[in-house]
């Protein structure tokens, strides 16, 4: 996406016009432009410079009376089914986003650009192309907070495929191969880590750390085989700056080293008499992992490598704010063991939640994983965000079940103070989870629950639309500190089953119940001497955080199906299927 279209361009516009325009605005560009009548085209070296140049010339910049538009340079063929949102307003919520762009057909992904820009920007992908062209119609331009979006196609590279199809749904081949083969990636390391190093660094120490005309940190860049941002316009008038490091841990490690090592010689230099701390930046949805069971790995990690952690308190989550700030006092030698095993912790956090999405992507496959707010994908200059692309072996479009997804019913329970967060002022709240999730989510009055402390919410829809529904409860919980910082969000869900088929989630001598919790890290209870209910149907009580409980879901799911299966009458070869015996 490195090659733009310029339009509204003047007859009287020269190539070198526009060479001056972008000198002036210090745009990198690699080849001459191409001027035709009315319109130009131009290649920049990466997807940044080519950001930065719609960022700044489109809609801003006059050349001999007319304002110049720029846009990313899309082939008729590619103009399918991906779409480019800019100028969204900061600290919007992710359910408003999701909401707005759920209006006109279904989202497949969903990710946020790193840009230098104050408003938020984000990579959309419908399921189809007509409603990718009704989105871009119905929002470019149209007005949000004061802010104007700007929406236009970018690259399909999956709309027209040379040659047949190698099988399969359209296009999965296409965006299921590896980053890695990737031209803009082909110069970093191949075991380059998918979660980024991100630091902040006082402001002050900005200008030292990017050098004259940024030898600095070209120099740090080319020693340690690192890329690194620094967002600068990040947080205006800050007193701190976020840094972005991609490389492999061990590249990730050095550079931080170096810049503390250069923040530590400004410090000297300025007389700068504060303590000049590491901050480390993580993705809220590790670090309770991080500190672990009673805070046990951070005070493992602060013994190991004679350091003070400490971890901000959390605050409301928005698209700009999913990170809280882990702040390592110590030498400079003792930070950078922390910095090594703090990263380590958090990696492997990601690695586990990975492959608990492939599971996840398994279980139901086609399911979209994307822009659920779960993972770091959507924060400020982090990694490749998660595929929504189902692993080798599923196979898209259908269900556990076979066939359409079925839709289940789920009870979840919450802590009854935590209601008014889930509704939402005027049930806003309520309502875009429940338009974004595809689910009729519904609480119980709390007369119905009498005193004790929980409510029960009732979820009703088919699988993709109970995860989403039930992760974003849980990240709720969790960002509205209705659980502690130490604390992973654990709720309980009852489904239910026909009382026939409890033995079967049970198994010979609590087997199968004893497997499900050993597999899902949930704790699955079927009370005993339960009296079945009108329908003749018994509770599953299921316990754990938002994984366990979700697989645990989906395996007992799979176990209903698997006896609803085997109680249908086999039709006989070549003959119509039996019509129910009359007794």
């Amino acid at each position: 996406m490195n090659k733009l279209y310029i339009g509204n361009v003047s007859a009287e516009a020269s190539e070198e016009d526009l060479e001056t325009i972008f000198v002036q605005w210090k745009i990198p560009h690699n080849s001459p432009f191409l001027v035709k009548t009315g319109y130009a085209f131009v290649d920049c070296p990466d997807e940044k410079a080519a950001m930065k140049a719609i960022d700044v010339l489109s809609g801003k910049v006059e050349l001999h009376g007319k304002v110049l538009e720029v846009e990313h340079s899309v082939p008729k063929r590619q103009r399918s089914c991906k779409l480019q949102v800019r100028n969204i307003p900061p600290h919007m919520q992710w359910e408003v986003l999701d909401g707005m762009l759920a209006q006109y057909g279904g989202v497949e992904s969903c990710e946020q650009v790193n840009t230098d820009t104050e408003t938020a920007v984000v990579n959309v992908r419908y399921a189809a192309k007509d409603q990718a062209k009704l989105a871009m119609e119905k929002l470019n331009g149209s007005m949000m907070e004061n802010f104007a979006l700007k929406v236009s196609f970018i690259p399909d590279e999956t709309a027209a495929p040379e040659g047949p199809s190698a099988g399969g749904r359209r296009g999965y081949i296409a965006r299921g191969t590896s980053r890695s083969d990737s031209p803009s990636l082909g110069a970093r390391p191949k075991l380059q880590s998918d979660i980024p190093l991100r630091i902040l660094v006082p402001t002050q120490f900005v200008g030292a750390i990017i050098g004259k005309e940024g030898a600095t940190i070209r120099n740090i860049t080319k020693q340690t085989h690192s890329k690194i941002d620094i967002h600068r316009k990040e947080n205006a008038g800050a007193a701190e700056k976020p840094i972005t490091i991609h490389s492999t841990p061990e590249g990730c490690s050095n550079a931080c080293t170096t810049i503390m090592e250069i923040m530590q010689k400004e410090a000297l230099d300025t007389k700068f008499t504060e303590e000049i701390p590491l901050k480390i930046l993580a993705h809220n949805n590790f670090v309770g992992r991080l500190i672990g069971k009673e805070g046990r790995n951070l005070k493992k990690i602060e013994q190991d490598t004679e350091t003070k952690i400490t971890i901000s308190a959390l605050q409301d989550l928005t698209v700009y704010n999913p990170e809280r700030t882990i702040t390592v006092k110590g030498t400079i030698e003792a930070c950078a063991r922390a910095e090594e095993e703090l990263m380590k912790k958090i990696r492997e956090s990601y690695e586990s939640d990975m492959a608990a999405m492939n599971l996840q992507s398994n279980l139901i496959p086609g399911l979209n994983l994307n822009a659920l707010g779960l993972f770091p994908s959507g924060a400020p200059g982090m990694g490749p965000s998660m595929s929504s692309i189902p692993p080798p072996g599923a196979h898209g479009g259908c269900s556990s079940f076979g066939g359409h997804p079925e839709s289940e019913t789920v009870h979840l329970f919450i802590p009854a103070l935590a209601v008014g967060a889930i509704i939402g002022k005027q049930g806003q709240h309520i309502k875009q989870l429940s338009h974004f999730a595809g689910a009729s989510i519904k609480i119980a009055p709390a007369e119905e629950v009498g005193s004790t402390p929980q409510r029960r919410v009732t979820i009703a829809g088919p699988p993709e639309a109970q995860f989403k529904a039930q992760c974003r409860i849980f990240g709720k919980l969790k960002e509205e500190n209705f659980f502690g910082p130490k604390e992973e969000v654990k709720l309980e869900a009852h489904i239910k089953v026909p009382s026939f088929a409890a033995g079967r989630v049970i198994g010979k001598g609590g087997k199968t119940v004893n497997e499900l919790q050993n597999l899902t890290c949930a704790e699955v209870v079927v009370p005993r001497d339960q009296t079945p209910d009108e329908n003749d149907q018994v509770i599953v009580k299921i316990s754990g955080h938002f994984f366990a409980c979700q697989l645990a879901q989906r395996k007992i799911q799979e176990i209903l199906a698997q006896v609803k299966r085997q109680q249908q009458p086999k039709p006989t070869s070549g003959a119509q299927p039996p019509q129910p015996r009359r007794k």
